[in-house]
């Protein structure tokens, strides 16, 4: 009783929302699409990850496109203030407007940005060799199949109406478009003298523009490095 007494909780609690994804109960399609609707959180905390780890000039150009398409998203809820469908189905809810879908918009820009990546700027710098090919092909369905559940998911949990995910998509397809062309007509021009400015050279920030695979020269650097300091230590070890 005594400690009960002490506890001064305030009168109201509110939840972050961020991440709370509500779905009907004994409804396993619904929970499925429930952690599907959670892709595009997922995808700006792997951004993060890799700018982190990386530090490469391009990925943290294409988070800021991420990071300007969200600020247009909100931006475009609070002119429109379209309300959401089913007043009152959702406990928690980020904003109560609903026109253009957040995660349409979201999920649409960064695959369109992605098809745009695949298939022009990597056609420009690779060999368009039969299996490169058939990856792109394959990465690109499957990344068709997350933004079109991703957006299913959001009609079906009653957090967004068709129309509020349509157009969602039209404009993170359209941002992602053009943040692309400016991405490679304008910042990549520029990314070497970004990459020598001293600030860039102190946190470690690199250009990587010209590699056309970074995957591949990354494992061979790393495995030749590997190589020459087992052999010097072997040498030492004689």
């Amino acid at each position: 009783m005594a400690l009960e007494e002490q506890c001064s909780a305030p009168p109201r609690w509110r939840s972050i929302s961020l991440t709370h994804v509500e779905f009907p109960e004994d409804d396993l399609t619904g929970h499925v699409l429930a952690y599907i609707s959670l892709l595009p959180i997922a995808i700006l905390v792997g951004f993060v990850t890799l700018i982190v780890f990386k530090r490469e000039l391009h990925t943290i150009s294409f988070f800021g496109g991420l990071i300007l398409n969200e600020g247009v998203n909100w931006l475009l809820k609070h002119i429109l203030r379209e309300p959401r469908p089913c007043a009152g189905a959702h406990s928690t809810l980020n904003t109560e407007y609903g026109m253009p879908s957040s995660h349409s918009q979201l999920i649409w820009f960064f695959v369109v940005y992605f098809f745009l990546f695949l298939y022009l700027r990597m056609h420009q710098t690779n060999n368009a060799r039969c299996v490169d090919l058939l990856w792109r092909h394959i990465l690109s369905i499957i990344l068709l199949g997350i933004a079109l559940s991703v957006s299913y998911s959001r009609v079906y949990l009653l957090y967004h109406t068709w129309s509020q995910v349509f157009y969602g998509g039209v404009a993170g397809s359209t941002i992602g478009i053009v943040w692309f062309f400016f991405t490679q007509e304008v910042l990549t021009p520029l990314f070497p003298k970004i990459a020598a400015w001293p600030i860039s050279e102190y946190f470690l920030v690199r250009d990587t523009s010209l590699i056309p695979n970074i995957l591949w020269f990354e494992y061979t650097v790393t495995r030749s490095e590997a190589r020459n300091r087992q052999r010097k230590l072997g040498t030492k070890l004689q």
